[in-house]
């Protein structure tokens, strides 16, 4: 699943190919992802590109008639091509720039989203939300506070949308195990000390996931179709039984809160 640095990295793709560029026409060849497409997607057609946005895994393409929003699900993909290139089975969505270039959105699942908000609206689906991993409103001091009281597993709360947003599965178990925090321990069990390393450590996993271009484990891709590199960097991910590359104690897998998680019963505690 797509997780924020791959949309982060959609993002980055796309944005030089798509910003300053008039859209000539949206087309889809579904009439239902994850949500019916909405017709409204057409008002878009003719605008001019101010902006390409982002706020947790949701993209947004600005324009001054509105925006279109974009959610990968769980196997989507945005690719950069020749307005030409003929569709292929998953194809579901074309957005053609007048200049010839064309934006494809690729999803076997189709569990993704196309939306369009008006001008000044908010759309429903970004309501509640936390604070973004990667700026200064996520920070220790905030979250221990919501921590309060929280007996939530650490693991399960920080992957809550309304205390932080993005932190997916992949990189809240890398960014336990750095911080060398056992994932079931309750939220507000931890101490200052571990908060700040914590917040630290998701910060910088989560920088280090976008500069290496996300990470491919089956379905994602960059928008020029190369993968992400982030799962050379794994260090407890997908490597349950594995042994520990600190201590060579096994990696224990386990679910919590229904997600599969992988820890140190040595060096996480």
């Amino acid at each position: 699943m797509p997780e924020l640095p791959e949309v982060e990295v959609s993002r980055l793709g796309i944005s030089p190919h798509l910003i300053g560029q008039t859209i000539a026409t949206i087309t889809w060849r579904c009439e239902k992802l994850r949500w019916p497409i909405p017709h409204e997607l057409t008002r878009l057609e003719g605008q001019q590109i101010t902006a390409i946005s982002r706020r947790a895994k949701y993209l947004f393409i600005e324009t001054e008639a509105g925006n279109a929003i974009i959610h990968l699900g769980m196997s989507g993909a945005l690719r950069v091509l020749d307005a030409n290139f003929p569709p292929g089975k998953h194809d579901h969505v074309d957005l053609v720039l007048a200049n010839g270039t064309l934006l494809r959105y690729h999803d076997p699942r189709r569990f993704g989203a196309w939306l369009y908000v008006a001008p000044g609206e908010h759309h429903s689906v970004l309501s509640h939300m936390g604070p973004e991993p990667l700026t200064d409103a996520f920070n220790a001091e905030t979250i221990a506070k919501r921590a309060n009281n929280k007996r939530l597993a650490i693991k399960a709360f920080i992957m809550d949308n309304k205390n932080v947003v993005g932190v997916g599965n992949i990189y809240a178990n890398e960014s336990l195990f750095k911080a060398k925090i056992h994932p079931l321990r309750p939220a507000q069990s931890l101490s200052d000390t571990e908060w700040q390393c914590l917040v630290s450590e998701i910060k910088s996993v989560l920088a280090t996931a976008i500069k290496q271009g996300g990470t491919t484990l089956k379905d994602f891709s960059q928008a020029d179709g190369k993968p992400g590199y982030f799962a050379q960097e794994l260090q407890v991910y997908g490597k349950g039984g594995k042994p520990c590359p600190i201590c060579a104690e096994p990696i224990l897998e386990q679910k919590i809160a229904q997600r599969n998680s992988m820890f140190c019963n040595h060096c996480q505690d």
